[in-house]
């Protein structure tokens, strides 16, 4: 039975509150046998990952895939450094964009994508504490204009039904 859809297997929470993201990309990940049988089992960790530009090529560091339990001597080695297939094209965009200076590429999140590991890598710019605090203080301002203005629907709803 082929898989289809998509099942989210880690995300990278820390990524939108450190990082202003600037545009995303969806990559493959090459992976050995056992870390697709770990990953299956939802183990993994994008809490240290990032990704580098070394000889044209785009790879993954610092992600953390667990060994797979059932393994045998063929297991893999849990932080190896993982290679990002993604098109010429967007790995040449990628190399300009990072040239300029000040960007980073982030992993989003890891998924299946119709049976296939999938990362999303977002091109990023690092934000400053002060940033930080202004967007808490947008997001906060924001909850509270959505409370006042429910709490006010609501009270025109009971208007109408007195």
């Amino acid at each position: 039975m082929k898989e289809t859809g998509r099942k989210v297997i880690a995300q990278n929470r820390r990524a939108r509150h450190d990082y202003s993201i600037l545009d995303e990309y969806e990559a493959g990940v090459a992976l050995l046998g056992t870390e697709v049988k770990s990953l299956r089992l939802g183990r993994a960790s994008l809490v240290d990952a990032f990704a580098t530009v070394d000889d044209g090529e785009i790879w993954l560091r610092g992600l953390h895939i667990p060994e797979y339990t059932q393994g045998s001597w063929t297991n893999h080695e849990p932080r190896r450094t993982r290679k990002l297939l993604l098109h010429r094209g967007e790995i040449d965009r990628l190399i300009g964009k990072i040239k300029e200076g000040g960007l980073s590429l982030v992993p989003l999140s890891l998924y299946f994508s119709d049976g296939k590991v999938k990362c999303e890598l977002a091109l990023a710019k690092g934000k400053k504490s002060y940033d930080k605090r202004t967007d808490l203080a947008k997001r906060d301002a924001q909850r509270e204009i959505q409370k006042a203005f429910g709490r006010a629907a609501k009270g025109r709803a009971r208007e109408m039904r007195s």
